[in-house]
């Protein structure tokens, strides 16, 4: 059921020693004198612990709130303070030493033996007791209480029943082949991103229902090495990772001098998914010669076996996750929000419209407001935000979540999100501009790190540039620049500007030239999570804006 790194190697965690754990916390968790409904943060890397925490956090009738480990200690203070937490799970000394600093109550701490300490506190603690704890918990029991990751504002907390959590369960599980071909006997996954992240959790409880090999990894940057030895079948991943797995296998092909093949082998991957089983004699053909090595090589960066990945958090480009597919890795894109438990729409393994989020899950409705906005409603929309009825009352017209995305439907009901009424770019001439087109086809190039698209009120659309900083150390070698350039160093360079130029040629063909990008300016250094970047690594673009408020200045002068 979980596999947990001991000894160097992924060792099996039978269930039964799982549910003994749970039980054990639980019951510490009763000693100390936790009631149901009581709010417990927990703040700490992906790991099993994380989980074990979370469940005992319920069966005790209380509630999770998680804190995602690059919070700052302002946000930490905010959401002990804004939830009431009466007590914190600390994953190690870092994060105890953040909420010690928010001035929170008890801290248990996971490392050090800390979590064992909790589990023999509980030993007095009769069974009948956890048994009458977990038997009072319903659907309508508020289970945790998720604040959004702040793009914008202030964290809301979100509020999500037990109610909520089983019914995202049994509608992903129950979407036509996800059982029969993903969740298959022998299937299993490795998480490597943040648990407290919703969509992270719900697929963990997803695994777990279904009884499949789950492992966690606290350091992403483990995550090459541990693929290989861990080999999963199903990856979670936002679609910065998949973009840069799909950058560093070109960049590499380039840097062997093997551009041409490279290029060929994308566009048979990418036409082969494109004809989806109506492939003709040479199309199988040349495909069936790329398997051998180009295909081989990208699927062996992710352990060999991976054949399904889950991608959500943002959009997916259409022509990366064709080429993936066509190299044997199939994307499951999807769509939601925290407010819908994670994902309310899904693309069916068999029934893959890419390019599009999905259908809506069972028991899921979507609609397409007048201005574009999309509405949905479900078992799986949340309650509500915790204690501010009146920003609850804005996001619902009836029963209907309003989402903030903007989308329309084809004809087969298959939705597809065109971006964020928020961040919607009206130019001075009065041309809108979604950014997302723009930014997602930056990333894809091996050097690009971010891209942040600008040029709401301005006479034309220009862009802010951050670059990988691997790449760009690779970059520097061949170029024959000095190693200890920095950005900053070589951001006017004429090579490292015409460089970037190409990515920006290459994202204005998915646009009209009135959404072109006109001029661009390379940043100094990378964005980081916690600062331009929440925790799931989307760009807090009027953070970005403010902070660079000179730079984007500097486009218009």
């Amino acid at each position: 059921m979980f596999a947990a790194k001991a000894g160097g190697t992924w060792q099996p965690v039978t269930a039964e020693r799982f549910a003994g754990r749970v039980t054990a916390v639980t019951a510490g968790l009763i000693a100390a004198g936790i009631e149901p409904g009581d709010r417990i943060g927990l703040m700490s890397a992906t790991s099993l612990d994380w989980v074990v925490c979370d469940l005992a956090i319920w069966a005790a009738g209380a509630v999770t709130v998680p804190i995602y480990e690059t919070s700052s200690a302002e946000q930490i203070r905010w959401i002990l303070a804004d939830s009431g937490a009466v007590a914190v799970f600390a994953g190690d000394a870092r994060c105890a030493a953040g909420i010690a600093a928010a001035q929170a109550g008890t801290v248990w701490q996971l490392g050090g033996g800390g979590l064992d300490a909790l589990a023999r506190t509980g030993q007095g603690v009769a069974a009948g007791d956890i048994d009458r704890r977990r038997g009072a918990v319903t659907a309508a029991t508020l289970a945790t209480i998720v604040y959004t990751s702040g793009t914008t504002g202030r964290p809301k907390g979100c509020m999500i029943s037990h109610g909520n959590l089983t019914e995202a369960v049994s509608a992903i599980t129950g979407v036509p082949g996800v059982r029969e071909r993903v969740l298959t006997e022998g299937s299993s996954s490795l998480f490597f991103l943040p648990l407290s992240h919703i969509l992270a959790r719900v697929v963990v409880l997803c695994l777990v229902h279904e009884g499949r090999r789950t492992g966690f990894l606290s350091d992403p940057g483990e995550l090459p090495a541990e693929l290989a030895a861990f080999r999963p079948t199903i990856l979670l991943a936002v679609p910065r990772v998949l973009e840069k797995v799909a950058a560093a296998a070109r960049e590499q092909a380039e840097a062997g001098g093997h551009q041409r093949l490279f290029a060929a082998a994308q566009a048979t991957a990418i036409a082969y998914s494109r004809a989806g089983g109506r492939a003709g004699a040479l199309l199988r053909l040349r495909h069936a010669v790329f398997g051998r090595l180009p295909y081989a090589r990208l699927r062996a960066g992710l352990g060999g076996r991976v054949a399904w990945a889950v991608s959500g958090g943002a959009p997916l480009n259409q022509e990366l996750g064709h080429f993936l597919r066509g190299a044997g890795i199939t994307i499951m894109e999807g769509w939601g929000l925290t407010e819908t438990t994670g994902g309310v729409t899904m693309n069916p393994p068999a029934v893959q419209r890419i390019g599009s989020v999905g259908l809506p899950l069972p028991g899921c409705a979507v609609r397409i407001a007048p201005d574009g906005e999309v509405e949905v409603q479900g078992p799986v929309v949340f309650q509500g935000y915790w204690h501010d009825p009146q920003a609850t009352a804005q996001v619902f017209d009836g029963r209907w979540l309003r989402t903030g995305d903007l989308g329309r439907c084809d004809d087969d009901g298959y939705l597809y999100i065109t971006g964020r009424k928020k961040d919607l770019i009206i130019t001075a001439g009065g041309k809108n501009v979604a950014p997302e087109v723009l930014e997602d086809r930056l990333r894809e190039h091996w050097l690009i790190e971010e891209g942040v698209v600008v040029g709401d009120r301005r006479p034309y659309i220009a862009a802010l540039v951050t670059l990988d900083q691997a790449a760009f150390a690779r970059w520097k070698r061949r170029q024959g620049k000095p190693a200890s350039a920095t950005t900053g160093d070589l951001s006017q360079d004429p090579d490292l500007l015409a460089a970037v130029r190409q990515a920006v040629d290459q994202a204005n063909t998915a646009v009209s030239r009135a959404e072109a990008i006109k001029r661009f300016r390379i940043l100094p250094g990378a964005f980081a999570v916690g600062d331009e970047l929440t925790p799931t690594q989307k760009v807090r673009r009027d953070h970005v804006l403010a902070k660079f408020a000179t730079d984007v200045e500097a486009l218009y002068s």
